[in-house]
């Protein structure tokens, strides 16, 4: 089986749609809760208030571990046709690893960011949660949509005896 990883870009664009969807869903209740205000952005204030940490840590951080646990990928990385496996067996990895490649996203964050830029050069494409967590994103190619190919495609010549595609058999 021949692994694919999935680069820096293709990551970036994953993370993209992902936080899109995550500001679809908060806006409009941060904005019933706080009004306004909270999209003041001369307000420094990491947190809000009370439900803002619901919606700013812990909703996010539920969602995409459920994602994870459920479909090995966020709605971002299925778009991209891509999963995140156990980086020794390429299998679903264990709870722990779900849990500790989370945490490792902080991890990323406090380096500057570097841990995410690490992604770009790493042989594997692991950035530093991927690292910790013992990850790799790899491209699912069992997720083709594609139907099977047929036996005997128009394109082929048939085999010795068969009908050309969209030719009659002969009884014999």
């Amino acid at each position: 089986m021949t692994v694919r990883y999935v680069g820096f870009w293709a990551r970036v664009l994953a993370f993209v749609v992902d936080s899109l969807l995550v500001a679809v869903i908060v806006s409009p209740v941060a904005y019933a809760i706080y009004g306004a205000a909270y999209f003041d952005f001369t307000d420094t204030r990491l947190v809000k208030g009370r439900a803002d940490v619901l919606l700013q840590y812990v909703f996010p951080a539920i969602a995409v571990l459920l994602f994870w646990i459920y479909r090995s990928a966020t709605p971002g990385k299925l778009i991209l046709k891509a999963k995140i496996v156990d980086a020794d067996t390429l299998e679903k990895p264990e709870p722990w690893q779900w849990v500790v490649r989370y945490l490792g996203y902080y991890v990323s964050m406090f380096t500057l960011f570097i841990g995410f830029a690490w992604v770009a050069f790493d042989m594997r494409k692991q950035g530093f949660h991927d690292k910790l967590g013992r990850t790799v994103v790899i491209y699912d190619d069992t997720a083709a949509d594609d139907p099977p190919a047929p036996e005997n495609p128009s394109w082929e010549e048939p085999r010795a005896g068969e009908p050309r595609a969209g030719e009659p058999r002969e009884n014999s």
